[in-house]
C-alpha cells in the first residue's frame, strides 16, 4: 500500500465509523418498535426482522472493514446485505 491508499483509507474508515454510530443508534430503534410490536401482536414484524437482520450483518462488515480484516467495498458501493 502507498502513503496516499493508507490515508485514502483511513478517510474511509473515519466515515465508517460516523456512520456505524448512526447504525447503532437505528439498530436501537428498531429494537424498541419490535419490541412494542411483540407487545400488540406476539409475533414479531417480517418487516422489521428482515431490516433489523440485514442491518446487523452491514454493521458486522463494517466491523471488520474497520479492523482491517476486509477490504471489501461495503454499502453504498455495493447492495445492501441480503437478510438470511
Amino acid at each position: 500500500m502507498t502513503t496516499q491508499d493508507v490515508w485514502r483509507r483511513g478517510l474511509f474508515m473515519l466515515l465508517f465509523a460516523i456512520a456505524f454510530g448512526g447504525a447503532q443508534v437505528v439498530l436501537n430503534v428498531v429494537a424498541i418498535i419490535q419490541f412494542v410490536w411483540l407487545l400488540f401482536a406476539s409475533n414479531p414484524n417480517p418487516f422489521v426482522l428482515r431490516f433489523g437482520t440485514s442491518l446487523s450483518v452491514w454493521l458486522a462488515d463494517v466491523g471488520r472493514f474497520l479492523s482491517c480484516a476486509s477490504d471489501e467495498k461495503l454499502f453504498p458501493w455495493k447492495d445492501w446485505p441480503k437478510a438470511g
